[in-house]
């Protein structure tokens, strides 16, 4: 067995564990500006080595031991917000009292909860979503927001993501729910004209501003939308692209989140 140590900051670290689970790792242990993954001899080193060589690849031989076992020991259930308990899929620890338990998926990319664009927006998701509101989580990834919309009341919630195999792996991990949650692989264009109440996007600035006239389009004029995956100086560029009377906003990290709300007027 033998591990490979990646340089990687905050921001590229949840995409970065994907890869690395899809390459294949045993598992993964982190601190704050480096990961090691770790594989079997039978991996091919130069391969991990090229594919990460922008992380400053080092690889060295470990012993071997339960190294998937060790990494699952260092994701611990950890509270978001003033309702959310979030807990990793393989754990059965019970919410605290007030609080909502929901299921983390770590080893997927914006899977974990652990992003700050992730905790704002189930922070802003806890304040705004109300029970029997429509909703739409647009880039649903792991599912998990969708998921936190269920939870809240949210009925009916749909979820697509451009991405078949996120699409695919959303549809899983929503099953495991007690909850309907359809899942499509595709994006906000091809719902239907006014089909929701509520949009959730935790998306990127240039992701969210392509697809403004869509989300307008299937939004209801006094529908909700709550937009997070920003930075706070893309803050004003991303609420400009909707034309809706900002809400709330939402901040952690240099990341932001925006409640908007009823079309503005002209």
């Amino acid at each position: 067995m033998f591990s490979i140590v990646l340089n990687v900051s905050a921001a590229g670290r949840d995409t970065l564990i994907a890869e690395l689970w899809e390459a294949g790792t045993a598992g993964i242990t982190e601190s704050d500006d480096w990961i090691q993954a770790f594989f079997e001899d039978s991996t091919d080193a130069a391969a991990l080595r090229e594919q990460f060589r922008d992380y400053s690849p080092e690889i060295e031989p470990v012993e071997h031991r339960d190294w998937a076992a060790e990494s699952r020991d260092q994701w611990q259930p950890f509270p978001v917000g003033d309702r959310f308990y979030l807990v990793p899929e393989w754990r059965d620890d019970p919410a605290p009292c007030g609080r909502i338990r929901l299921r983390t998926y770590p080893g997927m990319a914006c899977g974990t909860g652990a992003h700050p664009a992730t905790q704002i927006c189930l922070q802003a998701m806890e304040q705004h979503v109300k029970e029997g509101m429509s909703l739409l989580d647009v880039g649903t990834g792991s599912g998990i927001l969708a998921e936190a919309a269920r939870l809240l009341g949210a009925d009916p919630v749909f979820a697509c993501d451009i991405d078949t195999d996120a699409a695919a792996t959303a549809r899983r991990n929503l099953q495991k729910s007690i909850f309907n949650v359809p899942v499509f692989a595709g994006s906000v264009r091809s719902v239907r004209s006014g089909a929701v109440n509520t949009i959730v996007a935790n998306l990127n600035l240039a992701e969210l501003q392509a697809m403004a006239t869509d989300v307008r389009r299937v939004l209801r004029a006094d529908g909700l939308l709550i937009i997070a995956g920003f930075r706070e100086e893309e803050a004003d560029g991303a609420a400009a692209a909707f034309d809706r009377e900002l809400r709330a906003s939402y901040e952690l990290d240099n990341w932001t989140c925006l409640v908007l709300g009823d079309v503005s007027p002209r």
